[in-house]
């Protein structure tokens, strides 16, 4: 079949982007995704923004903040977003790994299985085969979240972080942050998005002398304070983003999107210098 070359078009983004977004407790990410513009927060049970945001979201019938209570109602309301007349410009998820739990009882159910991991070697889920099902689940969220973002709106995924050590086969065993997901999930959500972005503080170093001529690295009084997205991977945490973004950006509250939007859109260039360097 012959290619009409003249029916040809621009690659250049046009929408906005699918964004995770992932971090220790308490570091700000539900913050900065509270600074994109006209959110809706969709939380999953046991979560909630801190107490100095304040977020639209779903209620319940006595008027209260309900959470997404199972892995079709978090369907369900995307496919609302996408063929009812709104103002909201970004959907916040938190967080993605509370919601991967209604994923997992998704596809249990479906599959009609009592559990999404087993050591049984008979079960249909031993050996990771509940985890491989699941990929199909994750694959339809993907796709929703995707069409979000072609109709133009924001998806900024939250994420909590674990340690896990990674087995580098050029040097030895290391740890690092990652996203506290099962690990087939994160490869997909990292895949799949346009930004997975390491919110972390920043500390510095310095040497303090033992005596006998032996020194030890001590972190400073005052550092830690000072909040940075990690945009690109490193040896210590996953990060990536497909915006030729600088390797890290300062955080200030209030200036997050600011910072990180005026990337979203740019033209191709050189790779600029680290913002928080």
């Amino acid at each position: 079949m012959a290619i009409p070359l003249k029916s040809l078009t621009k690659t250049k983004r046009t929408h906005p982007p699918v964004l995770a977004l992932y971090g220790s407790g308490g570091i700000g990410k539900t913050s900065l995704a509270a600074e994109f513009p006209d959110p809706l927060y969709l939380f999953a049970e046991g979560e909630q923004p801190p107490n100095d945001v304040e977020l639209p979201t779903l209620q319940d019938d006595n008027g209260d903040p309900k959470p997404i209570e199972s892995f079709g109602e978090l369907l369900d309301t995307f496919a609302q977003l996408l063929e009812e007349e709104h103002d909201f410009k970004t959907v916040i998820i938190d967080s993605l790994d509370a919601m991967e739990r209604l994923v997992w009882a998704h596809t249990c159910s479906r599959m009609s299985w009592d559990t999404i991991d087993s050591n049984d070697k008979g079960s249909p889920t031993a050996f990771g085969k509940g985890y491989l099902e699941a990929d199909n689940d994750w694959n339809e969220y993907i796709s929703a979240v995707r069409a979000l973002a072609r109709n133009g709106i924001h998806v900024v995924q939250i994420l909590h972080s674990e340690v896990k050590s990674h087995n580098d086969p050029v040097v030895d065993s290391y740890d690092r942050y990652k996203p506290k997901l099962q690990k087939r999930a994160v490869d997909i959500v990292m895949e799949k998005s346009d930004a997975l972005l390491f919110i972390s503080k920043r500390t510095s170093m310095k040497q303090v002398d033992k005596g006998f001529g032996k020194k030890e690295s001590k972190p400073e009084g005052m550092s830690g304070s000072e909040r940075v997205i990690f945009t690109d991977e490193r040896a210590g945490f996953l990060a990536k983003n497909r915006f030729n973004m600088p390797a890290s950006i300062t955080y200030r509250k209030g200036e997050g999107f600011k910072s990180l939007s005026k990337y979203f859109y740019a033209a191709v260039t050189s790779a600029p210098v680290d913002e928080a360097a």
